[in-house]
């Protein structure tokens, strides 16, 4: 159950490599300790903010070689999104790729805008922002909006 409880990384992950600063750049294959990492650790070693994800990451799977990784919650979990609260609905597991500068072929992430709910697709890194693919529609909010990973809406405190 600690591991319910620890934080992590994704909104997509769940997940990438940094663009915009190659010093920190690395190759999932470079890093040391890589299985040891937390979901949190592993973002912000990609550039990536930990609070992509919500905070009831329970593990992860990563493939070293093709980036292609499952990100387990344990639960579906809503949150609400900075800096529009937008509510978002993630799914038990997110799949998806970790490329250089990006997360491609997400699963798993819907955020609720304009009366529907939109799949997330993609996320890059591009400079202090993020950039949220949605199909062919893309929004960019500061990177810093997510620097805390969220509570998931209704979670029973122990």
């Amino acid at each position: 159950m600690a591991m319910r409880e620890s934080k992590i990384a994704f909104f997509i992950l769940v997940f990438v490599h940094i663009l915009c600063l190659p010093s920190n750049s690395h190759s999932l294959a470079e890093i040391p300790n890589l299985g040891k990492l937390s979901a949190h650790e592993l973002l912000r070693i990609h550039g990536f903010p930990p609070g992509l994800v919500p905070n009831n990451v329970q593990g992860y799977s990563l493939d070293a070689v093709t980036g292609e990784f499952v990100l387990n919650l344990g639960d579906n979990c809503r949150v609400n999104l900075p800096p529009d609260n937008y509510l978002a609905s993630f799914s038990k597991k997110l799949t998806g790729k970790l490329q250089n500068g990006q997360i491609a072929d997400l699963d798993g992430i819907r955020v609720r805008a304009f009366f529907r709910w939109w799949s997330i697709t993609g996320i890059r890194s591009s400079g202090d922002d993020l950039v949220f693919e949605v199909g062919v529609a893309s929004a960019k909010y500061p990177s810093k909006n997510f620097n805390v990973s969220l509570e998931c809406e209704g979670r029973k405190v122990a």
